[in-house]
């Protein structure tokens, strides 16, 4: 039986290709028509308020309506047909859309020029849908609208959950653990081989990784932190990013007549490279560096395929004095960088503190 599959295997393949294709292809098409309708409405109901034709009471009303006419109709609540409004207000207005166009964005994600007139309720091309708003679901970008307050903020979001393929919860914990100040960062932490080699790593790799799904106590030890994470395995893989494959605990390296061994080994689809991630469940020393580089010429000479590049090097610590950092990776060659774990996550008004500096974040390769 298994040689039969083998025979036909490829056959199959592109068959099961085909059918993975059409069904993303209708589950966007179910979601871009969910968009346009809750723009729409939102659209209409937004100028039935602001030109004061219509009040809070109609909205309940109209919310009453549309249940009674079609008890099957769901979603379409007061508070839901107010998100509405929220998703349309926030998204047409002229800040967020200047926003979008000065990014040098792929062309399919791109505010045309028409699109910055404001117009009211004629169906023009400026009451239109930004195609930016397409690459995720509605209720994601409510958790956008709700969590994030500068358009800087959302855009990044809605890139990144485009991107990473995030669910509503996924999002969630992603503007919670500030993903936008740890990737949006001066990445002063990254080695200058690291910055030479993969340019594009600072949009990939975060420098900052929430492990509170592990409760570890304020005094742990590398093998509690080590531990932990083999437990939640998939929880750490989703705080890193989900272009990380894990591979293997503890992996093996043979050199001369000794056995060293990597922590956490993991392949990056994106960079596709190996990623060997050290645990250092005390404060960053210079030191560490060296360890690390030498793991990574083990992993370039004995297990790194033809077909891929050099090894990067984490350094997973639970602190780093930030100077120390600079200073021991503005002349490492190797590609490495220094991320810091936090326990637990860090305290909302500290997070909407990093959040209001600007920053702009472009994704490439989106299609």
């Amino acid at each position: 039986m298994n040689e039969e599959l083998s025979k036909y295997e490829q056959q199959f393949d592109e068959i099961r290709s085909v059918i993975v294709m059409h069904r993303e292809s209708a589950l966007r098409g179910v979601n871009e028509e969910s968009l346009k309708m809750s723009w729409t409405v939102g659209r209409i109901v937004s100028h039935r308020l602001r030109v004061k034709e219509w009040g809070s009471k109609v909205v309940t009303l109209l919310s009453e309506y549309l249940r009674a006419q079609d008890p099957t109709l769901k979603g379409y609540s007061r508070r839901n047909i107010y998100n509405m409004v929220m998703f349309y207000d926030e998204y047409s207005s002229n800040t967020f859309l200047a926003q979008v166009q000065d990014l040098v964005l792929p062309e399919f994600v791109q505010i045309s020029s028409a699109q910055m007139n404001k117009n009211t309720i004629v169906q023009t091309e400026s009451a239109q849908l930004p195609e930016i708003l397409r690459l995720t679901t509605f209720s994601n970008h409510l958790e956008i609208l709700n969590r994030c307050k500068s358009s800087e903020q959302r855009i990044f979001y809605i890139l990144y959950s485009y991107k990473e393929r995030l669910n509503n919860l996924e999002l969630r914990r992603c503007i919670q653990n500030d993903t936008f100040g740890s990737l949006m960062g001066d990445k002063k932490n990254f080695s200058a081989g690291l910055k030479q080699i993969y340019p594009r790593s600072s949009s990939l790799i975060k420098d900052r990784a929430f492990v509170d799904f592990l409760n570890l106590p304020q005094k742990h030890n590398e093998r509690q932190l080590h531990k932990g994470i083999l437990e939640h395995i998939k929880q750490f893989v989703l705080e890193l990013g989900k272009d990380f494959l894990f591979v293997d605990s503890e992996f093996p390296l043979q050199v001369g007549g000794s056995t060293f061994k990597v922590d956490l080994l993991f392949y990056h689809r994106g960079l596709q490279c190996l990623v060997a991630i050290e645990l250092k469940a005390r404060k960053f020393k210079p030191e560490y560096v060296g360890q690390l580089e030498f793991y990574l010429e083990a992993l370039d000479r004995d297990v790194k395929r033809s077909n891929e590049n050099p090894s990067i090097g984490i350094l997973l610590c639970q602190s780093a004095d930030h100077s120390v950092v600079e200073y021991a990776m503005s002349r490492s060659l190797s590609p490495t960088m220094v991320a810091e774990y936090h326990r637990r996550l860090i305290p909302k008004e500290i997070i909407q503190k990093s959040l209001d500096e600007f920053c702009s974040f472009v994704f490439e390769n989106m299609k």
